[in-house]
């Protein structure tokens, strides 16, 4: 098995709009620049929290394009690539691939449900074969709370002994940590990554890769804290720090709420844009989110860094 080149917080980055809902690119670029100087080790566009799925290939692959041309390293990119058509996430992969990314995070096949782990098996290998590139890294990505078709560890051992040069880590979003830890134990050296951060203390303790986070898009930082000092006695004082900050969300859509973090933080409303069937949360649900942010900060405000907005 390959081992994973990629580690520590990543962000799968929200993607700011236009008015007409086209991105912003310029602003995104921007974004992403400014997430690896606060902290992010690397990012993950186009995963759940960047609306990937809210966008066409074109869109897709011209931003990503774009992204490198203007400097941001293709080696600390994960970028999402799983779609319900092969060709599609071929043609994701493929671009990846060749842009020199650090690997693809890379969703089953996720319209039809309740298929088996031979036609989720047959669908990934498809994607590999047919891109045929010895570049490609594959991160699983495992969300079954959305995706309702995920990884199971048979699944993990099959794809990693068929292709044990492309298949190198995963994502598991599963939000069940006897899953994750499950992955952890039955695959050491297999890049796993907690898809949230709430179980970061425990998969670095078990050998885990890091985490790619949707609170990553707002305090980089603090999670980065936790993940360079995991093993040191405030550990787990840092892990309940960004507890707090992830409950702020808890009982909201994470990518309106995010969104809306973003646009209190620079003052741009732009960032409230957000495509259908998404929708900004309510005015009630604002004021019960920023009353949220504002206790967590100042809860947070003796764990360093403490400069939050």
């Amino acid at each position: 098995m390959t081992e994973s080149s990629l580690r520590g917080v990543f962000a799968p980055v929200l993607t700011p709009m236009q008015a007409d809902l086209s991105p912003d690119v310029p602003k995104w670029i921007a974004f992403c620049k400014q997430l690896l100087a606060n902290g992010c080790t690397g990012l993950a566009p186009f995963g759940t929290t960047s609306e990937a799925n809210s966008f066409g290939l074109d869109e897709r692959m011209e931003m990503l394009d774009q992204l490198v041309a203007e400097g941001v390293p293709a080696a600390a990119l994960m970028p999402g690539v799983g779609t319900c058509a092969i060709p599609d996430t071929v043609k994701l992969s493929a671009q990846a691939a060749k842009l020199g990314c650090g690997g693809v995070l890379m969703l089953p096949p996720f319209y039809y449900k309740g298929v088996s782990d031979d036609g989720i098996f047959a669908a990934i290998a498809e994607v590999i074969e047919r891109v045929g590139d010895e570049r490609l890294r594959v991160y699983l990505y495992h969300i079954p709370p959305i995706a309702q078709v995920g990884f199971s560890l048979k699944n993990i051992e099959r794809l990693i002994k068929a292709y044990p040069q492309s298949v190198v880590g995963m994502k598991d979003s599963s939000g069940d940590w006897n899953n994750l830890r499950g992955v952890l134990t039955s695959f050491p050296g297999f890049g796993t990554f907690t898809g949230s951060e709430r179980f970061l203390l425990q998969t670095l303790r078990l050998g885990g890769a890091g985490t790619i986070s949707a609170m990553a898009n707002v305090i980089p930082d603090r999670i980065r804290q936790l993940y360079e000092h995991y093993q040191d006695g405030n550990a787990e004082s840092l892990q309940a720090d960004l507890d707090r900050y992830r409950e702020t969300t808890r009982d909201y859509a994470a990518i309106p709420a995010l969104k809306q973090v973003m646009a209190d933080r620079t003052g741009d409303e732009g960032w409230l844009n957000i495509r259908p069937p998404l929708t900004r949360l309510a005015v009630e649900q604002v004021e019960d989110l920023r009353a949220r942010w504002r206790a967590a900060v100042q809860q947070g405000a003796a764990v360093s860094p403490a400069a939050d907005d």
